[in-house]
């Protein structure tokens, strides 16, 4: 955790402005430390643990913060998220539920996202795991794919990250379909809107991307039902949060052979335990929350505007609605 605060220039120069940023890890908490530094040279930071004056402190950044650790400053501002979600934000059952959240989306983590869902989709496509084996086992098996016209691929959730995704995948050719609660249009991308038609959204995809917001609507969309309705041998990919997945679910219809290869970015429980059964899954690709990955140089010249935008305007283009949870 790292607290800073400044005295702003451009205003009265007895104001002084306070925030803290927290993350679990406190390696990261320094390279966030450096990385504003370098961007706001007139603010001060400081350790939150030498932060004694929390009524003085008005804007929290963010990362799964404890239960009770936003509510400790109580003249705060905003809330901001270090992500595109905010569902850890509201995971604090003690958080004031009158706070704006701030959410953290730019070029180059859609950018990330962009080139992490065309990666493997396109690694389902051309069925890149069952080549990997092959060669493991030294045989020459040269496996039939479909053009990318011929494929039908499925994005949930059409929003910052999903709505890039999409084209992207139409750009590549793919017969691309998209769902999400309220309408979209999206160049190349037939969309399926609202609970009455996802039922047709999933009939004839044979690869499923999700990158729905977490709320309690879509936790565990990604379950036995959805997977039973989309075509024998369909491809999964979750890059948005761990509890859409039924674990469970997942395991027992790749066993099956419902379900072919998936590929997961994000957990329940992060890190993934050594000892999972996914880890050592010959069906599933594991990688470590990467997909659009908010590193310190990335998000902190995001935030750092964001602060600077809010504390002069009141609101940013990136605010969210905490009832929908996102």
């Amino acid at each position: 955790m790292i607290a800073f605060s400044t005295q702003d220039s451009s205003l009265n120069k007895d104001i002084v402005l306070k925030a803290v940023i927290y993350t679990p890890s406190e390696p990261v908490v320094a390279s966030w430390l450096e990385r504003m530094r370098a961007l706001l040279p007139d603010w001060t930071f400081n350790a939150l643990t030498e932060e004694n004056d929390p009524e003085t402190v008005q804007y929290a950044v963010v990362w799964r913060p404890q239960t009770g650790d936003i509510a400790k400053f109580p003249n705060l501002k905003a809330v901001v998220s270090i992500g595109a979600g905010i569902d850890h934000v509201l995971a604090d059952e003690e958080l004031p539920r009158h706070l704006p959240i701030i959410r953290t989306v730019g070029a180059d983590l859609t950018q990330f996202m962009r080139e992490y869902v065309a990666l493997h989709v396109l690694r389902h496509h051309r069925n890149r795991p069952h080549q990997a084996a092959a060669q493991a086992r030294a045989e020459w098996d040269a496996v039939e794919v479909p053009p990318a016209p011929q494929r039908r691929v499925g994005v949930m959730g059409l929003g910052n990250l999903g709505g890039v995704a999409a084209q992207t995948l139409a750009g590549l050719g793919f017969q691309t379909v998209g769902w999400a609660r309220s309408p979209r249009e999206i160049d190349g991308v037939t969309g399926y809107f609202g609970a009455e038609n996802f039922d047709a959204f999933l009939e004839g995809t044979e690869i499923l991307v999700n990158l729905l917001p977490l709320t309690e609507e879509t936790k565990g969309v990604l379950n036995a039902d959805t997977f039973a309705k989309l075509p024998k041998g369909a491809c999964i990919i979750n890059a948005a949060r761990g509890p859409h997945l039924v674990e469970e679910d997942l395991l027992s219809t790749l066993d099956s052979g419902q379900i072919a290869q998936a590929t997961l970015d994000v957990f329940n429980v992060e890190p993934l335990p050594s000892d999972h059964l996914f880890w050592k899954h010959p069906a599933i690709t594991v990688t470590p929350h990467i997909a659009s990955r908010i590193d310190s140089g990335t998000g902190s010249r995001i935030i750092a505007a964001n602060l600077e935008a809010f504390e002069k305007t009141g609101t940013v283009k990136d605010l969210a609605d905490a009832v929908r949870g996102y």
